[in-house]
């Protein structure tokens, strides 16, 4: 036997552990060609990086300014909710549930306009 060989069963050792190993590197290369493609902004690519990457923090803008109308929309509710089950208590009325309402609606329109205004400054 020659001092460089390997004894049978090491070689079974080896191959058994990089088999597994090959084995589960090759899909990965597959997963590369069936990603998809980075959807471009709303506004549109651009000319360079710079521009390009303006566009998105446009859109990324647009969509906190989205969540921030939201968050309104569901305070508002939240509260004519409460004023609702507060006149069946009797600690509110009718009248002060349609307050609650119409000023809900009215903030609502003036932070949509608001942040309307805002989003064409960019």
């Amino acid at each position: 036997m020659n001092a460089l060989s390997i004894p049978q069963p090491m070689s079974r050792r080896i191959t058994g552990a990089v088999l597994p190993l090959t084995v589960a590197a090759l899909p990965l290369s597959a997963l590369a060609a069936g990603l998809p493609t980075m959807e471009d902004p709303s506004r549109g690519a651009g000319s360079g990086i710079m521009q390009t990457l303006q566009n998105y923090g446009y859109d990324i803008v647009l969509l906190i300014a989205l969540l921030v109308v939201a968050s309104m929309f569901v305070g508002v509710c939240y509260h004519a909710y409460t004023r609702y089950s507060e006149i069946h208590t009797g600690r509110a009325t009718w009248g002060q549930f349609g307050l609650t309402v119409a000023v809900g609606a009215i903030l609502l329109v003036v932070g949509i306009w608001l942040l309307t205004k805002a989003t064409g400054v960019l």
